[in-house]
């Protein structure tokens, strides 16, 4: 008996023969497979677990990964979507002499602001007189005139939604007796002085308006 199949896309013939046995033995069955055609390499219906890499030198080529590429939060972008200010913010003599610029930019660069203008130079009296202009009639006016100009200055311009306020709040009180722990001016400052002219290491705006008003000023000035 000869049975046909088609395997693998191949055609099998299988013949069977029963074969006498010794006497008193069950008859035993003989299979001949007769291949009438190569049989092909057995190959999944699917690719997913299988891919044929191309060799390079040698070695197995893999096959390009998809992108993993993850959001990065840019936080000037968001800025650009809603309406930004801009703040001055100033190292003081005593700052700059210790040090601690690079300090105080990391901290703003942390809370997500962006650097508009930066410049180091000494700071011109008339420059300072007019920052100063509010406190003429204090009695320490002179004093405070002569502290500020008495080393370099580092002048930033400071730009993100919400950054004047959030500047002050970096940077703590005026009396670096009384800032709190976390500020520049808690955790740097070293008061030395009076009060009114202690070395607080820094300045900032406090309102847009001026923050606009003392970029503008002390850019006019010191080109």
């Amino acid at each position: 008996m000869e049975t046909v199949g088609v395997f693998g896309g191949t055609r099998l013939s299988v013949s069977s023969s029963l074969r006498r046995s010794p006497a008193g033995a069950f008859p035993c069955k003989k299979l001949n497979l007769r291949a009438t055609a190569q049989l092909a390499a057995f190959r999944s219906p699917s690719n997913l677990f299988s891919y044929s890499p191309s060799r390079v030198n040698g070695f197995h080529k893999p096959l390009p990964r998809k992108s993993t590429k993850s959001h990065i939060f840019l936080p000037h972008l968001v800025a650009s979507m809603e309406q930004v200010e801009e703040t001055y913010i100033m190292v003081k003599p005593d700052g700059v002499q210790r040090g601690l610029v690079g300090e105080i930019i990391s901290r703003f660069e942390k809370k997500g602001f962006k650097l508009k203008a930066l410049k180091l130079f000494q700071c011109p009296k008339e420059l300072a007189e007019e920052h100063y202009k509010d406190l003429k009639a204090k009695s320490f006016y002179p004093k405070l005139i002569d502290y500020i100009t008495s080393g370099p200055v580092v002048s930033m311009a400071w730009e993100g939604v919400g950054v004047v306020a959030s500047a002050r709040k970096l940077i703590g009180s005026t009396d670096p007796l009384q800032a709190e722990p976390g500020t520049i001016r808690g955790d740097l400052a070293v008061q030395t002085g009076s009060k009114q002219i202690c070395r607080n290491v820094i300045h900032g705006s406090d309102s847009p308006d001026n923050g606009k008003r003392e970029v503008g000023m002390t850019a006019n000035i010191i080109e």
